[in-house]
C-alpha cells in the first residue's frame, strides 16, 4: 500500500521536485518504484482510475488528517500477521453492516471515545465479559435486554 501511495505520490508532485526525490533514492529504491510503475501501469484502466481517486482523496486531505492516517497505518504495520487477519476480518464484517447499523456502531465508538475513564473502564469490562460469553449466553444476555427496553417503553 505503500508502495502505491510512493508511486502516486512521486507522479503527482511538480517535475522538478519529482527529479530531485528520485536524486535521492539509491539504484536499489530507484529499481524497485520502476517496477512498482511498470505494474502500475499493466493493472486495468478502471483499477488504475480508482488508485488515482485515492490519490486525489489524499491529496485533499488536511494534514492533520494525513498524519492520523499515516498513525494508523504505521500502527496495523506494527501488528503481528494474527491480529492483522483479525482486524481486517472485522472490517469487512463491518462492511457488510447496513448503513444504518454502521451509523449507531460509529455513534457507539463516539460515546465510548467522549467517555470519563471510569466509564471506558466499564465499557471495556463489559466487552470483555462479553467475548468470553457463549453463543447461548449472549442470546439470553440480547433477549434481557430487549425486555428491558420493551418494559421502559411502556
Amino acid at each position: 500500500m505503500r508502495t502505491w501511495i510512493l508511486i502516486s505520490a512521486l507522479l503527482a508532485v511538480a517535475p522538478a521536485r519529482a527529479q530531485t526525490e528520485a536524486d535521492r533514492m539509491s539504484e536499489q529504491e530507484k529499481a524497485q518504484l520502476r517496477e512498482k510503475l511498470r505494474q502500475f501501469k499493466a493493472l486495468p484502466l478502471d483499477e488504475q482510475a480508482r488508485i488515482q481517486a485515492n490519490v486525489a482523496r489524499w491529496r485533499a486531505l488536511p494534514p492533520e488528517e494525513k498524519a492520523r492516517v499515516r498513525q494508523n497505518l504505521d500502527a496495523f504495520q506494527k501488528l503481528s500477521p494474527e491480529e492483522r487477519q483479525k482486524l481486517l476480518t472485522q472490517w469487512r464484517e463491518f462492511q457488510k453492516l447496513t448503513p444504518e447499523q454502521r451509523q449507531e456502531l460509529r455513534q457507539q465508538m463516539r460515546q465510548y471515545l467522549r467517555a470519563n475513564p471510569e466509564r471506558r473502564r466499564q465499557m471495556m469490562e463489559n466487552i470483555r465479559t462479553w467475548r468470553s460469553m457463549t453463543r447461548e449466553q449472549r442470546e439470553m444476555m440480547r433477549q434481557r435486554l430487549r425486555e428491558m427496553r420493551e418494559r421502559r417503553g411502556k
